[in-house]
């Protein structure tokens, strides 16, 4: 389970994410990262954490298949936060596939937009 201090849960800090980050798509889903990014709702003195938050529509499925897919998209990000540049905004949107993906098919794909949008991969 993502930690409640790492999940993104107000409208704005999805916007920020979505429109001022940048972006990779894949077959499965799309992320968003705006890195390194200020929490202005975050006391002053304390290093910014890498929040996430997730974008799971009624194209993808029914409410089991989207939660589901909430679920595994959470503890996928979880395992992969310390890569991710502290401050930083993560939005994870799923794709219509998503529902019908294994575990591994998704790790596979965030893995890939992840590398990509950290640099490490090429267009």
């Amino acid at each position: 389970m993502l930690p409640t201090e790492n999940r993104l849960r107000r409208r704005e800090d999805f916007a920020i994410a979505v429109r001022r980050g940048r972006r990779a798509g894949r077959p499965l889903l799309v992320v968003h990262l705006r890195s390194g990014a200020t929490d202005p709702h975050a006391p002053g003195e304390s290093a910014p954490l890498t929040r996430a938050g997730f974008v799971v529509s009624k194209a993808v499925g029914g409410a089991v298949i989207r939660n589901q897919v909430k679920r595994r998209l959470r503890h996928l990000i979880r395992e992969r936060l310390a890569v991710l540049p502290p401050g930083s905004l993560v939005v994870v949107r799923a794709l219509p596939g998503a529902g019908d993906a294994d575990h591994a098919q998704l790790a596979r794909d965030l893995d890939a937009a992840l590398q990509r949008l950290l640099g490490g991969g090429a267009r």
